[in-house]
């Protein structure tokens, strides 16, 4: 997907932090596991909500390359919106995913950590910062950065990486 030319700019991203903070509150006091997948669905949403329409089809044009295997035309579409809408945390959150999946966790990583200065609270970002930090074996600074995860939403899928097997048990 071609983006537009310079003279058209993306404008900043939307600002939902009041529906963020709540969802966050939300999942960081339900007991649920049923509301906590829920409230993270929703908030995956909203963070995939970008900020005009046609971020909005750049990002879904690369999320369905992404799900169809062509990683290449995945990043060129990422590098496009990033481009375009350089203040959009999921652009380089998306893009970091096609670096990982193609084994450059180095940029998946550039990408993760440009995520999380646009959103912070980027749990989804964090989470994918911890396993890409656990390909490259540092796992101690990886378990950090899961619980800080963790500490935005506890029902992350990725909580399950902070316990160990039990002794004796196969991997």
């Amino acid at each position: 997907m071609a983006l537009p030319g310079q003279a058209d700019t993306c404008p900043p991203p939307l600002e939902y932090a009041d529906r963020k903070a709540t969802l966050l509150e939300m999942l960081q006091s339900t007991r649920d596991a049923n509301a906590g997948r829920f409230l993270s669905r929703e908030l995956l949403s909203l963070l995939a909500t970008a900020p005009n329409r046609k971020a909005q089809a750049a990002l879904d044009d690369g999320m369905a390359l992404r799900r169809g295997g062509d990683l290449d035309e995945a990043r060129a579409v990422f590098d496009e919106l990033v481009a375009y809408c350089p203040d959009y945390a999921e652009g380089y959150n998306q893009r970091a995913f096609v670096w990982f999946l193609q084994g450059d966790y180095d940029a998946a990583l550039r990408d993760l950590d440009a995520a999380l200065v646009h959103a912070p609270d980027h749990a989804g970002a964090m989470a994918g910062k911890a396993i890409t930090l656990l390909e490259l074996d540092r796992t101690e600074e990886a378990h950090s950065v899961l619980r800080d995860a963790l500490t935005l939403n506890p029902w992350l899928p990725e909580r399950d990486m902070l316990h160990a097997p039990p002794p004796g048990t196969a991997v």
